[in-house]
């Protein structure tokens, strides 16, 4: 089993920045790909950016050039930096990790809430 636990969602201004970490904890895994994924209310959750075990990584394209994802391996921890925020970035933002032990599998952290003002 693995567990996520993410950190770092709040409440920010419009044009302000925040900080996501999530940590990956547990035992007989490998990690492949982590990532963050987004879901507002009414709404389907969506990529907002991930990065493999080679450390390539892919951004949404209402994202890039604001966002930076990255990793540490030696941590098991993926972070996730975002600047000049929009009110539409408003969303619970979802730690994503793909893993490999006997077999692969996918993992979900429960979400953190990021709120935007105008």
């Amino acid at each position: 089993q693995v567990h996520l636990v993410e950190s770092g969602g709040g409440l920010v201004q419009a044009g302000g920045s925040l900080s996501l970490s999530c940590a990956a904890s547990g035992s007989g895994f490998s990690i492949n790909t982590m990532g963050w994924y987004r879901q507002a209310p009414g709404k389907q959750r969506e990529l907002v950016a991930r990065i493999t075990s080679a450390s390539s990584t892919d951004y949404a394209d209402s994202v890039k050039g604001r966002f930076t994802i990255s990793r540490d391996n030696t941590k098991d921890t993926v972070y996730l930096q975002m600047n000049k925020l929009k009110p539409e970035d408003t969303a619970v933002y979802y730690c994503y990790v793909m893993v490999v032990g006997a077999t692969y599998r996918d993992y979900w952290g429960s979400g953190t809430q990021v709120t935007v003002s105008s």
